[in-house]
């Protein structure tokens, strides 16, 4: 089962001759405000590439970057994300009786917003892993932290084999927040396999990320794509922007879900 969500800041049209920019946090401007509108001529700069030589370069230090981006904003860099319950009912859905204890595993925690919040919020056992090894100490130094409750690990979800670390078919929901988008797109199928390994049958996926044509997007300047809608930004962490049928193309087909059952799994 999966539950995705693109973040809403982005504008849904059928068309690309014009984008309408609203903000970041899906909020849309307020009474009074000047809606910006993007046309043709704008959506259409910013089409030269980066060189594969800076790109196989970027891929190779991508966790150097994302270390030296914990480095200088420790833990002040991300508010605590308290909407989960809220935008994701199955995680107390989950719970057919009230004793009963959910398992989770958070695929890129980073020092744990996401995180420590629901191990307030829910009776659960948590796994929780991130790329870098900063981010992970500092998940390991929150005075939160009950390494009865959670076991965070260092992992790569690209290469890694998540059942080193996670029992194989024991989580109840993977959480994949605003992580999915900083793998490059060749690679993403990796992770999807990886972590529905250790899903366990007719559970959860629950996603959201970056839209196509958000805010954040239209931000990046001149020389930072990297691809059809994947972009650098300067401190050389990257970012990919989805539509929504273009996440169920990519959960569904690369971890080997029948067509079948995507009718089944919109259905829900």
């Amino acid at each position: 089962m999966i539950k995705s969500e693109i973040l809403k800041g982005h504008s849904s049209i059928p068309h690309t001759d014009e984008v309408i920019i609203v903000c970041e946090d899906g909020s849309f401007p307020k009474n009074g405000q000047k809606t910006r509108i993007l046309g043709p001529e704008q959506l259409a700069q910013n089409q030269v590439l980066i060189s594969d030589f800076k790109q196989q370069k970027l891929e190779k230090e991508a966790q150097k970057n994302w270390d030296l981006f914990y480095k200088r904003n420790s833990t002040n860099f991300f508010k605590d994300r308290h909407w989960t319950t809220r935008e994701f009912e199955e995680l107390k859905a989950c719970h057919k009786f009230e004793d009963q204890k959910l398992t989770i595993l958070e695929a890129g925690c980073g020092v744990g917003n996401c995180l420590f919040p629901l191990l307030e919020d829910l009776n659960m056992f948590a796994y929780a892993c991130d790329f870098s090894p900063r981010a992970v100490e500092y998940v390991k130094q929150n005075p939160l932290y009950d390494a009865k409750r959670c076991k965070v690990f260092l992992c790569d979800l690209t290469k890694d084999d998540l059942v080193e670390n996670v029992p194989l078919e024991s989580v109840d929901v993977v959480m994949l927040i605003f992580v999915l988008s900083a793998i490059h797109p060749e690679k993403m199928h990796f992770v999807l396999n990886n972590i529905y390994k250790v899903l366990k049958p007719g559970k959860y996926v629950l996603f959201r990320d970056y839209g196509l044509h958000d805010h954040a997007m239209l931000r990046f300047k001149s020389a930072c794509k990297l691809g059809e809608n994947f972009y650098v930004r300067q401190d050389g962490t990257r970012s990919y922007f989805f539509s929504d049928g273009e996440i169920l193309i990519k959960i569904l087909y690369n971890t080997y879900i029948s067509i079948g059952n995507m009718q089944q799994i919109l259905k829900n």
